[in-house]
């Protein structure tokens, strides 16, 4: 309530906030009524809901690890203690959180997140009948979600995928590198089954800045697109002037007649 009306003047301003995020997340089936999350009429939720604002958090907000992760701290030089909730950090391999929460209506629920491997995966268990029920039900599905699929990372930054051909430029052709990586998650096995095609813009002309969009190398699997990365160019190319066309054509003539 406190940290609502600081950020939102007051609860009910803030609670229309969250909702408002809520559907720009895409969390079709939430509807929040209070900011604390006890129940309420038409205060609602789904398991698919959860799991879209945990890997929000967990995308945009990593360092919220830092703290998901504690499994106990002290207080007032060790007179206080504090245990985390979630009983995954301790019995789970890989466990980064997240968070547990219950009510006398929606029984015990469980947002759990973990990473093995450079594969990130959440869990969400809603309305278990016990707590104990809940971390087993999540462990059961992580340990579905390590098993059978895997993270790969396509197209390292700055890498060179190709050479694009310019014209009209003071040079003829540019690097043409990864914008960024990307990382997708597919069934364990079919690794080897990606294939890379990497399609350039048509009519590349000069002038070229350094870090344009120049195309894309599209990742496919079994006929479907699965990632896409762009490729820029790796340095400016700029535009002939008179002097470097009549340079070029004296050039190509020179090597013509020898």
């Amino acid at each position: 309530m406190a940290m609502a009306e600081y950020l939102g003047g007051s609860e009910e301003v803030f609670v229309e906030r969250m909702n408002t995020r809520a559907k720009e997340l895409g969390m079709n089936d939430t509807h929040f009524v209070n900011c604390h999350g006890i129940d309420e009429d038409n205060h609602v939720t789904s398991a698919y809901d959860i799991s879209l604002m945990s890997r929000e958090l967990l995308m945009k907000h990593p360092e919220i690890t830092n703290y998901t992760t504690i499994y106990m701290d002290s207080l007032r030089g060790g007179k206080s203690e504090l245990v985390n909730t979630n009983k995954l950090l301790r019995t789970y391999n890989g466990c980064t959180g997240l968070k547990t929460g219950s009510t006398g209506l929606a029984l015990y629920n469980l947002s759990a997140s973990a990473t093995r491997d450079d594969l990130s995966l959440i869990a969400v268990v809603m309305h278990a009948p016990t707590t104990a029920i809940r971390f087993a039900e999540a462990k059961k599905l992580l340990d579905y979600g390590f098993t059978n699929y895997s993270a790969v990372s396509f197209g390292n930054t700055g890498d060179i995928a190709t050479i694009a051909e310019i014209t009209k430029g003071t040079s003829q052709t540019v690097e043409a590198v990864f914008e960024s990586s990307a990382s997708v998650i597919i069934k364990k096995g079919l690794e080897k089954s990606v294939t890379q095609n990497i399609v350039l813009d048509e009519n590349l002309e000069a002038p070229i800045a350094k870090g344009q969009k120049i195309g894309v190398a599209n990742y496919t699997l079994n006929n479907e697109i699965i990632a896409t990365v762009n490729l820029v160019a790796n340095d400016d190319v700029k535009k002939s002037g008179f002097l470097n066309i009549t340079t070029d054509v004296y050039s190509e003539w020179f090597n013509m007649m020898r």
